[in-house]
């Protein structure tokens, strides 16, 4: 079985432990996620099966939204409700307005700390690792992009809201750094992925759908096609002669394209042949062959 699987994870279980329960129900060991969810929080978490993994680093930039619930008065030394409170807590002294012009300050680009409880190595070592031996982890900044935040309540000492984000965006940190803005010190109480590229929470199944869908036979019918991944990317149309070229290895002759370096190849029977890379104008190499290959 080859394609991609949107799962709704519940929260419990680590990202490793959905791959390897898929594995067991589908018989598939060729399975691998494309962004993590820590165990403490659940929503989309998407597997690519058998030929589809080869289109995991296509994934990998996706945009991300995720519903957060954040609890004000003080932080913590993870960032989220797991860890061990940093300070006596203390009232919230703002209101709707100002948390919601709070919130809105990050918008925008800007430099985030991730945070020390991470999978981000240090000198080869997990940083979390590190600091639950109590060794002092200092990570750089790195620059993140949050595209919107959107205050959904606020039931002091805890606001619910929902951000959309681009890759590499702690959303522990975004917690932390909103406590800290306001002055009372805040972390993260819970996390539901919402949305990753253009699959959505609306549209996962949940795990319990997918043993009764791999054990009744119809599993199917909750596999996404491998392309569906990749849909910003253009698309050829190629003819038998060059799908047979293109199959081999060979380079097809095509349009010259200035801003897509990277398209999606089609037979006429409407499947995707492979992914071609222009190594030069009009000159597309097959990085990737799916129809023929493994």
């Amino acid at each position: 079985m080859d394609g991609i699987l949107n799962v709704r994870k519940p929260v419990g279980p680590t990202s490793h432990d959905v791959v390897a329960m898929l594995r067991r129900l589908s018989g598939q060991r060729r399975i691998g996620h494309a962004g993590t969810l820590d165990p403490a929080a659940s929503g989309v978490l998407l597997l690519c099966l058998g030929k589809a993994t080869r289109v995991l680093e296509y994934m990998a930039n996706y945009d991300k939204e995720y519903c957060a619930e954040v609890r004000f008065g003080f932080a913590t030394d993870t960032y989220d409700a797991e860890g061990s409170p940093l300070g006596e807590p203390v009232a919230p002294s703002f209101d709707r307005p100002q948390l919601a012009a709070a919130l809105a300050s990050f918008e925008g680009s800007s430099e985030q700390v991730p945070p020390a409880y991470s999978a981000l190595k240090v000198g080869g070592q997990p940083a979390h690792r590190l600091a639950r031996a109590g060794h002092s982890v200092a990570l750089a900044a790195r620059r993140v992009d949050i595209a919107s935040i959107n205050l959904l309540q606020w039931q002091p000492p805890y606001a619910v809201f929902l951000v959309r984000c681009g890759k590499g965006t702690y959303v522990r940190s975004l917690a932390h750094d909103l406590g800290q803005r306001l002055g009372c010190g805040a972390h993260l109480s819970g996390l539901c992925r919402t949305a990753s590229g253009p699959f959505h929470l609306r549209d996962a199944a949940s795990l319990a759908q997918l043993h009764v869908a791999f054990t009744e036979g119809f599993a199917e019918q909750f596999v996404h096609a491998a392309d569906e991944a990749m849909l910003q990317l253009p698309v050829a149309l190629l003819g038998n002669g060059s799908v047979r070229r293109v199959t081999q290895g060979q380079a097809w002759q095509g349009p010259q394209e200035a801003d897509a370096p990277v398209c999606r190849a089609y037979d006429a029977s409407g499947s995707m042949v492979a992914l071609l890379h222009q190594a030069a104008p009009g000159l597309w190499q097959p990085r990737k062959v799916f129809a023929g290959g493994s």
